[in-house]
């Protein structure tokens, strides 16, 4: 029978529509990026989509939250908390990493829209001048329009006590512009104690989980934190990061096991999510998580497991977009696996990367620690003077935070050579001087921790001039910092058993067997082999 004419206009219609649905993203649930209610004067059917748009930008998928939001827009052109949402998704705070040029337009467009429309309310009104702070051209520093925005956004959320997204993004802010030399954490406190009551009435937001790991994310709140790191990755289990952020605590407190699981299912679905992005956006999140992998897994004695994901990140192919989130990644993963395994001739032959100038620093240190414990001299200053024309360069950007960060990394370069040319005693002043400048400030949210924390280069310089008690001290206040992290255990026990102090040494070599598993690294067999010892004489 053939189709009536109606009835063939129906399929000429549905096909088209099925083949644009088939081309369309997934669109997002509430069950798979959690759930947000965000009031807007926007149409009223576009409350849903809105809702997840946020929920999918406070996971930080940039990308796909400025698709969403881009196709409300399309949706309401009146709507102008959709172009709000779009220049919100170009804001990378905590990452500095953001496209400005494509915020302050999409602002623009909003602030636009927003006077065009008599239904845009003094609320929303407020979330756009706030966030006008960011892309203000006024020749100030990016992090004086963060800390423009918290100042707006603080007033935002005391004038509208009820609006819990305010306060939500408030606390944000606060963790971005929190001063990585203020050991008191001011910020973050006042971060948690904004979230944490909300977390109670909303315990299936995302942000609220995200932000408390960011705000707890440093040696002294990591342990009021992990019950949101616990859960967040369940809010949003389709967020990349959502899955990853739990890590960041998770390698505070050293739960080894927790950062990997964490982390496996990141990567995943940040390789998953390379096939639609259309920038480096996907990648920079598929490498941060495989750098925090990578330290995990040689924390736990799983070398393997740590070259398996060095092959891995070796095999990838280029893509375009690439920011310093990961070129961070890509320049940690190989020097962790070369450094921290004691690989010096392979730490010395790293190539340096393309990439922003600290992420250079990194690979030039390794080279420049490796050759000078393979005896390579010549290329370890050449290393020493590419570590101080980098925090130059770093600092004639007025980024003093990370110009410091590359300078310690030079004083370390420098200690080695100085303990390869006989002169221990400034080897040893120019690594306390090191450990010092590290200790002043905190890490970046773009890394689990330095390749070689300082101090403990400190102890091993002791340890290797024959003052284990000495070392042992330098040891214990890296464990402070980086519990269960695994050359600080050993570097522990074996200074403590050379002090003659066998109960520490038993406490160190059994915490280090807890911790770490199989047998790839030969400090293992040694620790075991240690507390037999100490058994049989018991």
């Amino acid at each position: 029978m053939r189709p009536t004419t109606a009835l063939l206009a129906l399929v000429l219609c549905v096909v088209p529509l099925a083949i644009s649905q088939e081309e369309h993203h997934h669109e997002m649930t509430a069950e798979e990026v959690g759930s947000v209610h965000f009031l807007t004067s926007c149409r009223l059917d576009l409350t849903d989509p809105f809702n997840r748009s946020v929920a999918m930008l406070h996971s930080f998928q940039y990308e796909q939250a400025r698709q969403a939001f881009t196709e409300i827009s399309e949706r309401d052109p009146q709507c102008a908390m959709a172009q709000w949402g779009v220049a919100m998704s170009h804001y990378h705070g905590m990452w500095d990493n953001g496209d400005t040029a494509a915020g302050r337009l999409a602002l623009n467009q909003a602030r636009q829209t927003a006077a065009g429309n008599a239904k845009t309310t003094p609320r929303e009104n407020a979330y756009i001048d706030a966030l006008a702070e960011i892309y203000r051209e006024d020749g100030k520093e990016a992090y004086a329009h963060s800390q423009a925005f918290e100042l707006k956004m603080g007033a935002l959320q005391a004038a509208n006590p009820q609006d819990d997204e305010a306060a939500i993004f408030h606390a944000l802010s606060l963790a971005i512009t929190a001063p990585k030399t203020d050991k008191t954490f001011a910020n973050q406190r006042k971060c948690g104690e904004i979230l944490e009551p909300i977390f109670a009435r909303q315990p299936h937001h995302p942000g609220i989980a995200h932000y408390i790991i960011h705000c707890y994310d440093n040696p002294v709140l990591a342990e009021q934190g992990l019950g949101a790191a616990r859960i967040y990755a369940k809010i949003a289990p389709a967020s990349a990061h959502a899955n990853h952020m739990p890590s960041h605590l998770f390698t505070r407190v050293g739960s080894w096991d927790e950062s990997i699981s964490s982390n496996l299912k990141s990567a995943e679905l940040a390789a998953a999510a390379e096939v639609d992005s259309k920038n480096g956006e996907a990648r920079d999140q598929r490498l941060h998580a495989m750098d925090y992998l990578e330290y995990a897994e040689l924390q736990s004695g799983r070398v393997s497991k740590a070259k398996a994901v060095l092959d891995e990140m070796n095999a990838l192919p280029p893509v375009s977009g690439l920011t310093l989130t990961g070129n961070y990644g890509a320049s940690a993963i190989p020097a962790r696996y070369a450094i921290e395994l004691g690989n010096w001739e392979q730490a010395s032959q790293l190539r340096v990367a393309e990439g922003v100038p600290w992420a250079q620093a990194i690979t030039w240190t390794a080279i420049g620690i490796g050759s000078a414990r393979s005896k390579n001299p010549e290329r370890a200053v050449q290393a020493e003077q590419k570590l101080a024309d980098l925090r130059d360069a770093i600092a004639k950007q007025n980024n003093s935070y990370w110009s410091n960060q590359v300078e310690v990394e030079r004083r370390e370069v420098a200690a080695w050579i100085a303990e390869l040319n006989g002169k221990s005693e400034d080897a040893l002043k120019l690594a306390r001087s090191a450990a010092d400048l590290e200790e002043s400030m905190d890490k970046a949210a773009v890394t689990p921790g330095a390749v070689t924390p300082a101090r403990e280069i400190v102890a091993e310089l002791l340890m290797s001039g024959h003052q284990p008690k000495e070392s042992l001290v330098e040891y214990q206040a890296v464990l402070k910092i980086a519990p269960n992290r695994f050359n600080a255990l050993y570097g522990a026990a074996r200074a403590a058993d050379a002090a003659g102090d066998a109960t520490t040494a038993s406490g160190y070599f059994r915490k280090l067997t807890e911790v770490a598993v199989g047998d790839e690294r030969p400090e293992l067999k040694t620790a075991r082999q240690k507390l037999v010892a100490v058994k049989a004489q018991r």
